[in-house]
């Protein structure tokens, strides 16, 4: 009698419900968040009781602000600068873990134009955005020697650097490299601004502080569970992730994606460096420091700055599903 009363309680008994997270990403849905993409359609997030809704950015998003004011539990952020921006302005938001161990910014320009190095760039044009201003051309300033009297508007068209051979302008190693040479039929002179010592992360998994004080187990579950997405994502088959990506963003084709996946295992983007040894999603206080050095040495932040408050390793370095990764 009792074993059946305690029977008909456990099947009246609710299932737990998940817990509802929104996350954020910089862009409109691509191959560079694939691995987000591929952990819900994987079900990862749903395994450790996570309900995730990805809400893509776009052209007006401003990642850091989404993330500072609550509207996502966790955002993606392009780059370590948005970090270091949030600590100076005393914003309690914290990066938990770097899927991308380099930036995919590039420099592109034509061949035979004689501006294959970031040395023979120096004095030239250069098409970037009013973002890029304050973000890692500063770097190439300090380091190569740029001016602000080279920068030239880029609107995010390939057409003005089609049409004039000695252009360059930014863009990102796993798109516009792609789409330049599929229109011209000309393969461009590409510079990864990580090859040339810019050691910013990239697709930053920023929280609220106060998240991790108060859920670090939902921190944990988010990370680990989108570490397991990424892995899947670069070694395995990326289909359940690019069908998603693609009812997402209509605009985005199935050779664009696949370009970009090759050229993100290729360039090392997702898993090289620390993250060979520690696992994708890693950092390191090093890493940071360096890169702190380098935004002090470009006149972007004072050296008093307490960096170290923009992220913790807690959630990473913890080889989590490093068995996933495939030759």
């Amino acid at each position: 009698m009792f074993r059946l009363l305690a029977l008909v309680l456990i099947l009246a008994t609710p299932a737990h419900a998940q817990t509802k997270i929104i996350f954020g990403t910089d862009w409109l849905a691509e191959a560079e968040h694939g691995g987000f993409y591929q952990a819900l359609a994987k079900g990862f997030y749903a395994k450790r009781g996570l309900d995730v809704t990805i809400r893509a950015g776009g052209p007006q998003a401003n990642p850091e602000q989404a993330i500072a004011t609550g509207i996502v539990d966790f955002q993606m952020t392009s780059g370590s600068f948005g970090v270091l921006n949030l600590v100076k302005q005393n914003i309690p938001v914290v990066a938990v873990a770097a899927l991308f161990q380099k930036d995919p910014q590039v420099l592109i320009s034509h061949p035979g134009a004689g501006h294959d190095t970031m040395a023979e760039m120096a004095g030239k044009p250069i098409m970037i955005s009013a973002g890029a201003r304050n973000g890692w051309w500063l770097f190439l300033k300090a380091k190569f020697g740029f001016t602000d009297a080279q920068i030239r508007p880029y609107n995010f068209q390939l057409a003005p650097f089609l049409a004039d051979r000695n252009a360059i302008q930014q863009g990102f190693v796993t798109s516009e490299p792609y789409q330049i040479e599929r229109v011209s039929g000309v393969k461009p002179v590409v510079n990864l601004l990580a090859d040339n010592g810019f050691a910013s992360y990239c697709d930053l998994i920023l929280t609220q502080a106060k998240t991790i004080r108060e859920r670090p187990e939902i921190v944990r579950a988010f990370v680990e569970a989108s570490i397991e997405g990424w892995y899947s994502y670069i070694y395995g088959d990326p289909a359940p992730g690019n069908a998603l990506i693609r009812a997402a963003n209509k605009d985005m084709t199935e050779d664009t994606i696949a370009f970009a996946i090759k050229v993100m295992r290729e360039s090392g983007l997702v898993d090289s460096g620390d993250s060979l040894s520690l696992g994708i999603g890693a950092m390191t206080d090093a890493r940071w420091k360096a890169f702190f050095g380098a935004a002090v040495a470009a006149g972007l932040h004072q050296p008093g700055l307490d960096y170290k408050r923009g992220y913790t390793l807690d959630f990473v370095n913890r080889r989590h599903a490093i068995e996933m990764r495939t030759p």
